[in-house]
């Protein structure tokens, strides 16, 4: 293993010469150096840290025309979407400032493959699979804390220079980031990164040819020439979570508890759980619509919220911030501007509330975020009543 002058890290393995270049996503010195490499090299096969959905979203820009809000709440996807969103606007807003397309350097590799004939090899697992396994690992709170911690991000406005920019390609200062971010959620370390280094390296290695190029973030190219001598099972590595059912169990059983818990006041004293199930209705309902009031929702989703989140909180398998969400989908479509202007609107707190696409996203989070509140101070209240009432 050498590596030579420009950072190109060469690696000779079961009769392949492997040739791999750690890159910052944004910039233009990395974009230039693939065209270089590959003009020089010539090699057989040109691996790219892209996987299908992002290389058709570069292949296809309007792709974001097609998107159904209305699908993606249904599936469950609202806080996968709005974290792909932050991300994806933070990468941009510096790509901005470098005066270069975000991943202008993987849209060089897709050209130099087109133009050489070389074979073009989709090296990075699908972002979906990624964030399930993610999430699959996180706690509840976790995931909350994680998604305010999305938002700083997104509307920070620390400059970045070219100059910080190497300083990230040389791995140092990514070194340090990625380790103060293992120690507030090691979970996304481990798939984010570890995990994906393991699967880079696996489709690197049996990359067609004899002489393999190889664009990758520069946070993976040390994961990657520790993992490329290992074999990894690709198929396990792609497997999305299983559904936990330990959520379902404590949802029911939380259900049953305040059920037997208004039952057992009524049968004592009717007025006190009759004030009970009002505590409730109003703590679960006035959260969850407050949420949504601080989303700026339209009325109806409003109280949309409220009616639902009394009995969604009862339910595991319902949440009332999907139906304020599509009620808010439906009132206020999306228009194609929204989508345009995505990127940019994300760039401060403000543009959060003014997109129609994240506002609705916002509705969803923070009306099923108050309805947790609610059912937590609610159900306390119902305790207290029960104990009060009947010893």
């Amino acid at each position: 293993m050498s590596e030579n002058e420009n950072g190109l890290t060469r690696i000779n393995l079961n009769g392949k010469e492997i040739m791999i270049l750690g890159t910052a996503h944004v910039s233009k010195k990395s974009a230039e150096q693939v065209k270089e490499i590959v003009e020089k090299e010539k090699p057989d096969s040109i691996c790219i840290e892209l996987c299908k959905s992002r290389y058709d979203s570069i292949k296809d820009p309007d792709k974001w025309k097609k998107t159904d809000i209305i699908k993606i709440i249904k599936e469950k996807k609202a806080m996968f979407l709005l974290a792909n969103l932050i991300l994806s606007s933070f990468q941009k807003r510096i790509a901005k400032k470098m005066e270069i397309n975000s991943g202008q350097e993987m849209i060089q590799g897709i050209q130099s493959a087109e133009e050489t004939g070389a074979n073009l090899v989709l090296a990075d697992r699908d972002i979906s699979t990624t964030f399930s396994r993610i999430w699959g690992k996180m706690s509840f709170f976790g995931k909350f804390k994680l998604f305010f911690q999305f938002i700083f991000a997104a509307v920070s406005n620390e400059e970045v220079t070219e100059e910080e920019l190497d300083e990230l390609k040389s791995g140092d200062m990514l070194d340090a980031a990625l380790g103060e971010m293992s120690k507030s959620f090691p979970a996304i370390k481990s798939v984010l990164i570890d995990e994906r280094d393991q699967y880079l390296s696996e489709k690197i290695k049996n990359a067609p040819g004899k002489k393999v190029f190889a664009i990758v973030g520069a946070g993976h190219l040390p994961g990657i020439k520790k993992e490329i001598e290992k074999d990894h099972d690709l198929a396990e590595l792609e497997k999305k979570p299983p559904k936990k059912h330990t959520g379902k169990i404590i949802g029911w059983s939380l259900a049953a508890f305040i059920v037997l818990m208004i039952v057992l006041t009524l049968s004592v004293d009717p007025s006190a759980g009759l004030s009970q199930i009002m505590s409730w209705i109003i703590w679960n309902g006035s959260l969850s619509a407050l949420g949504t009031i601080i989303a700026l929702g339209h009325p109806l989703s409003i109280l949309t919220a409220f009616v639902v989140a009394p009995i969604s909180s009862l339910s595991p398998l319902l949440a009332a911030g999907w139906f304020a969400g599509l009620v808010e989908a439906n009132l206020r479509k999306p228009k194609v501007i929204d989508f345009q202007n995505l990127s940019t609107d994300l760039y401060n707190v403000k543009g959060f509330w003014k997109n129609r696409v994240t506002r609705i996203l916002l509705v969803i989070i923070l009306a099923n975020l108050g309805s947790v509140f609610g059912t937590v101070i609610g159900g306390l209240d119902i305790i207290k009543t029960f104990f009060e009432t009947v010893f």
